[in-house]
C-alpha cells in the first residue's frame, strides 16, 4: 500500500511539473468565480473565496483537513464568507477528473463537502484502473449515506465531466501556478496557508468591508 501511495503521489507531482512548464500566461480580467456551481455561504457575503484544488495534491489535503473545517465554522456558516470550490486536475490525470465528477454527484445528494474531504484521506484511489476506481467512488458514496444507485447512475452518465474540464480550462486561462490556489476577493494566493494566515487575511477584508459600509 505504501508503494502504491508513493507511486500515485509521484505521478501527480510529474503531472503538475509538466503542467507548470507548459501553462499559459494568466488573464487578469477573468472572474475566478464566474459560472461557479459548488458554492457555500450567503450570496451577499462581503468576502468571496474561490478554491482551486486537486484531489491528489498533498497541500490541498492539508488545507482540507487542517483549515477548511474552521473556515466553514467561523466564516462561511456565519455569513461572512462565500466559499466556491473549483476542480483543478492536471493534464493526464483522468482519475482526478473522475473523482471530481464523483464529488459533483455527491453534491446532488447534498454531501459535497463530506465527499470532497473524504477523497483526500486515502489518495491510493489515484492508481486504480477505471472500473475499480468507479467501484471505489460508489462505495465511498455509500459510506457517507448517499443513495448508491442514484450516485452510480450519475457517475455513469458522465454529465459532470464537462463542468470539471471547464474548471480546468478556467484555471489554465487564469495562469495558476499550482494547487491549492485561492482567490480571496479576487486576490490570488498559491500554496498552503495555515489558519492563522487565513484569519489575518479574512479579518482584514471584513474590517475594510465594514468600514466601507459605515461610510456610505
Amino acid at each position: 500500500m505504501q508503494r502504491v501511495l508513493a507511486l500515485t503521489l509521484l505521478v501527480a507531482a510529474l503531472g503538475a511539473a509538466a503542467f507548470l512548464f507548459l501553462r499559459p500566461k494568466g488573464n487578469p480580467s477573468l472572474d475566478p468565480a464566474q459560472g461557479a456551481r459548488l458554492v457555500f455561504g450567503k450570496q451577499e457575503a462581503p468576502v468571496t473565496v474561490v478554491d482551486f484544488s486537486n484531489y491528489l495534491c498533498p497541500h490541498c489535503r492539508d488545507h482540507s483537513e487542517n483549515v477548511l473545517p474552521r473556515l466553514f465554522a467561523e466564516y462561511v456558516e456565519t455569513g461572512k464568507v462565500r466559499y466556491v470550490f473549483r476542480d483543478f486536475p492536471f493534464p493526464g490525470q483522468e482519475n482526478v477528473v473522475r473523482a471530481s465528477e464523483a464529488a459533483a454527484c455527491a453534491a446532488e445528494g447534498g454531501r459535497y463537502l463530506d465527499y470532497h474531504q473524504a477523497l483526500f484521506r486515502d489518495p491510493s484511489w489515484g492508481g486504480l484502473p477505471k472500473e475499480a476506481l468507479d467501484r471505489y467512488l460508489v462505495s465511498l458514496a455509500g459510506q457517507l449515506g448517499l443513495n448508491t444507485r442514484a450516485f452510480e447512475a450519475c457517475l455513469a452518465s458522465g454529465k459532470h465531466r464537462a463542468e470539471v474540464l471547464a474548471d480546468q480550462e478556467l484555471a489554465n486561462k487564469l495562469g495558476l501556478t499550482g494547487t491549492p490556489s485561492f482567490f480571496i476577493n479576487g486576490e490570488p494566493h498559491t500554496g498552503y496557508m495555515d489558519y492563522t494566515r487565513w484569519k489575518e487575511l479574512l479579518d482584514k477584508l471584513l474590517r475594510e468591508a465594514n468600514t466601507e459600509k459605515l461610510s456610505k
